[in-house]
């Protein structure tokens, strides 16, 4: 079964990339995206145990991607946490500190990135590097 995934960015064109990449070479399956703080709270409310991998970038438009990891603390144990961000230095030590289980560079770290959506799905990257 493929990873579900939620993924919280505003940039239009990130999104549409992000999805690509993540349907086509990790296996996964994108089941919503939200724009905004907002917008995440309120469908991640409705949705606690829909998803397995919430992906975060931390700046947005509206609101804070930091207060969504946040907010996602209490979670169940096959739930991770994701920060895509272009921050990634700055921001490591406190998104971890936060809830966030890994912290990845958008422009330097995307096959990381990859990888790790990979490792936790049914993806034949995955299988292929074990």
């Amino acid at each position: 079964m493929p990873l579900r995934i939620f993924l919280v960015e505003d940039n239009p064109s990130i999104r549409e990339v992000l999805v690509g990449l993540l349907e086509d070479v990790a296996d996964c399956d994108v089941i919503g995206i939200a724009p905004s703080q907002a917008e995440a709270m309120h469908w991640l409310t409705r949705n606690p145990e829909g998803w397995d991998l919430l992906v975060v970038d931390l700046f947005l438009v509206e609101g804070s991607g930091m207060e969504v990891v946040k907010a996602c603390a209490q979670r169940l144990p096959r739930q991770r946490v994701a920060v895509l961000t272009n921050y990634a230095d700055a921001s490591e030590d406190r998104a971890m500190s936060q809830g966030a289980d890994a912290v990845f560079d958008k422009t330097t770290q995307i096959d990381e990135f990859l990888a790790y959506a990979a490792a936790h799905s049914d993806s034949p990257l995955q299988r292929d590097n074990s």
